[in-house]
């Protein structure tokens, strides 16, 4: 298996600044991110995220993401859905303060207490589920949870340990989460592959030759971390093929 980035929940936030609401999802969103959770999230650049931005994307297919939502819109949870997956869990922050029985928030770009106390009872939360999805099993081909009894097809204990804390926290953004992704083209449909890159440089690192004996092998490597529509599914072997041997090319020539 390639070596991929320790398991984190992506954090998106709708942000909105036309209501309170909006306002309580980045602060408490922030909260989680800097304070609360620094080592087990990232942030998700909304508006990246929309306008196409892959690191984003990428990870939001590939690992559990948690939507904060200022209201019934549902702007965050549903633009990650549009782009990259439904959202392991979800929080609306109107909905969940009337459950509280708290008072309704007041205030755009400077909350009053109402708002305030509303930032720390969706910061807690948002931690509480950050919590819960790390300790449940996540398939990355399926972008869902997977059965306790069942096995995810990538090995956590193969991954890379997060560092250690060497001085202040700042928020990690998911562009930068370290999944590399690559466009390639299969019958004319442009695909974006997950951790294709790496695929092909293990392939390369192990001696296995741009030859149909690599293919099958190459595709259920893919396979693993990349859905494959059925459409595609007879074309897409030998277009990897093609991008293996470009990669092995590029290789050669360097060394």
């Amino acid at each position: 298996m390639v070596d991929l980035p320790k398991k984190k929940v992506g954090i998106v936030a709708c942000s909105g600044e036309e209501l309170p609401e909006g306002t309580i999802t980045r602060l408490a969103g922030l909260k989680v991110l800097e304070q609360l959770r620094p080592h087990e999230t990232v942030t998700i650049c909304l508006p990246l995220f929309l306008a196409g931005g892959e690191g984003d994307r990428a990870f939001a297919r590939f690992y559990p993401t948690i939507a904060i939502d200022g209201c019934e819109k549902r702007c965050a949870a549903r633009g990650t859905e549009r782009y990259s997956g439904k959202p392991a869990a979800s929080i609306i922050v109107d909905q969940l303060m009337r459950e509280a029985g708290m008072d309704e928030p007041g205030g755009l770009r400077e909350l009053d207490e109402a708002g305030m106390q509303g930032v720390e009872l969706v910061a807690e939360r948002t931690a509480a589920l950050v919590d819960e999805l790390l300790d449940k099993k996540w398939s990355r081909s399926e972008g869902d949870f997977i059965d306790e009894t069942g096995k995810d097809q990538v090995s956590e204990e193969s991954l890379p340990e997060s560092l250690a804390n060497s001085g202040p926290v700042t928020a990690s953004c998911a562009c930068g989460s370290g999944i590399p992704v690559q466009k390639i083209s299969v019958n004319g449909t442009e695909m974006t592959m997950i951790a294709l890159p790496l695929i092909f440089e293990k392939f390369h690192q192990a001696g296995k030759p741009p030859k149909s004996e690599t293919m099958d092998e190459l595709l259920e490597t893919v396979k693993i971390y990349n859905p494959i529509p059925e459409n595609l599914t007879e074309a897409l072997p030998q277009a990897l093929l093609r991008e293996y041997q470009e990669f092995c090319n590029r290789k050669d020539i360097s060394s």
